[in-house]
């Protein structure tokens, strides 16, 4: 029992140690940050983050089937352990007690035993001195008397030995017999059922073994059932359309290259599609990561991504500014309570809150209204038109400066070369969807980053943060070397 006690706690140790594996798994894959709530569009995605939970019910049910194991069987079997033990030391006290009674017995009989041998020497030699005297001529009728009644005396005390003798054996005999035929039969059967009753315990629990994990086995199969469906659910097609959607660039296709006749002395004539060659490449990087800076209004993306951007930041700022204005108006509500009864406060300690949520307000409203003004079709036309002017150099050194009213534009651009690139150079580059910064931290500390998805960092080193603490303690933040990667959030302070 001690050895299957053994048996089944390194098994529940196995059982615990394997689902805490699987929990980390799991919490490793799991989505973090608004990429990959983004992610989760896709069929697949949201697929593997079914399985990463179904994964995760299984590694309970590991936890279910090690616990049961240890209330059901270990703690059961070892309380049945010590109650054996405590009653086998009872069963052997009791054999030990009626061996010693028995050899007491045994001793008593030798020593009345020996005294009565003993008696009847004494009694012969009484006998024989008594013979001895009457057959001597010299000696008296007292002495003859006198020494028969001494032998007399000594053969009734022999007799009475004897009787004691006779009397005790038979005692001894049959204790003897009870001792062998009733005391110890009964004990070893007591502890012969003791034993069974051990076994079939035993029995119990091998069969309880089984059970435990029956018990969840529906469960489990709920959980693999969960991961093929989730597998079956996945849309090949509606993933990559999603994909198209999401990416597509929303550039005009280029058109064809024009002939120049060079016999008629004819100069060359400037076309957008001579200005403009296909570049051909080697590779194309739909997704690779290029970190590279981004403007403030998104002219370095593709027209639809600009789109997008752009329809996001005024979703942003439209409900960061609504949260704002409820903050303006619960501390206008406040500053009243408190002027009609000045014992609950002070309204002047209110007002640099007010002001700073006006000036917040305002700031906001100024942002939205820019944004809304790049948001609207002709602003967007006119941008669409600066990026495809086949004057323009390559996409890579163009920078739109778009005032509120979208006519105080001005395109400033710079070539390497003679030969202007065509708008598809940039298309590998905007291609990946990279999120806009949202400000400026300072390394408090060095940071060695050496698990996926974190970056090392220097005390002092100025960094770009790409994502915020979403609570667990860790940001997103942009190196100067163009290196990108989780970090601890309270190894930076926030400069800007």
């Amino acid at each position: 029992m001690d050895r299957y006690i053994k048996f089944v706690k390194e098994r529940t140790d196995i059982e615990q140690n394997y689902a805490k594996q699987l929990r980390n798994l799991t919490k490793k894959y799991n989505k973090r940050g608004n990429k990959d709530d983004q992610d989760c569009k896709y069929s697949n995605h949201a697929a593997f983050q079914e399985i990463l939970k179904e994964l995760n019910d299984y590694a309970g049910q590991r936890e279910v089937i090690a616990e049961s194991m240890t209330t059901t069987i270990c703690t059961e079997l070892i309380k049945h352990l010590q109650d054996f033990k405590v009653e086998r030391k009872n069963h052997l006290l009791d054999v030990k007690k009626a061996q010693q009674n028995l050899d007491s017995a045994f001793k008593h009989l030798e020593t009345i035993k020996k005294r009565s041998a003993k008696e009847w020497a004494e009694a012969e030699k009484a006998t024989q001195q008594a013979e001895k005297i009457e057959s001597d001529t010299n000696s008296t009728k007292p002495d003859v008397d006198k020494a028969k009644q001494h032998a007399n005396v000594r053969t009734h005390i022999a007799e009475e030995c004897r009787t004691d003798y006779a009397a005790e054996l038979q005692k001894y005999n049959k204790e003897q017999k009870s001792h062998y035929y009733s005391e110890i039969p009964q004990i070893l059967n007591k502890l012969q059922d003791m034993d069974e009753r051990r076994i079939r315990i035993l029995a119990e629990k091998y069969c309880r073994f089984s059970e435990i994990e029956k018990n969840v086995l529906s469960i489990i199969t709920k959980c693999l059932d969960g991961i093929t469906a989730a597998g079956k659910q996945i849309d090949e097609k509606k993933d990559s359309k999603l994909l198209i959607e999401q990416h597509k660039s929303g550039f005009e296709r280029p058109g064809d290259v024009e002939f120049e006749d060079y016999t008629q002395g004819v100069k060359k004539a400037i076309s957008e599609s001579s200005l403009n060659p296909p570049k051909v490449r080697g590779k194309l990087r739909l997704f690779g990561k290029k970190h590279k800076a981004q403007s403030e209004d998104f002219s370095h993306l593709p027209p639809e991504q600009r789109k997008k951007k752009l329809q996001a930041k005024i979703e942003e700022i439209s409900k960061d500014l609504q949260k704002t204005q409820d903050q303006s108006e619960a501390l206008d509500k406040m500053k009243g309570v408190y002027e009609q009864t000045p014992q609950m406060g002070d309204p002047a300690s209110l007002e640099p809150q007010i002001l700073e949520t006006s000036q917040k307000i305002n700031r906001l409203k100024g942002e939205l209204n820019k944004y809304e003004v790049l948001h609207t079709p002709a602003c967007i036309q006119i941008m669409n038109n600066r990026l495809t002017d086949p004057h323009v150099a390559e996409p890579g050194s163009l920078s739109v400066s778009i005032e509120p009213d979208c006519f105080m534009s001005s395109v400033q651009a710079t070539s390497e070369n003679d030969n202007s690139q065509n708008i598809y150079t940039s298309f590998e580059e905007d291609f990946d969807d990279i999120p806009s910064p949202i400000g400026h931290c300072e390394a408090l500390y060095t940071f060695q980053g050496n698990s996926e998805g974190t970056v090392s960092i220097l005390e002092g080193e100025l960094l770009t943060i790409m994502e915020n603490d979403k609570g667990d303690g860790w940001m997103r933040v942009l190196k100067g070397n163009g290196e990108e990667g989780y970090i601890p959030s309270s190894y930076v302070k926030q400069t800007a």
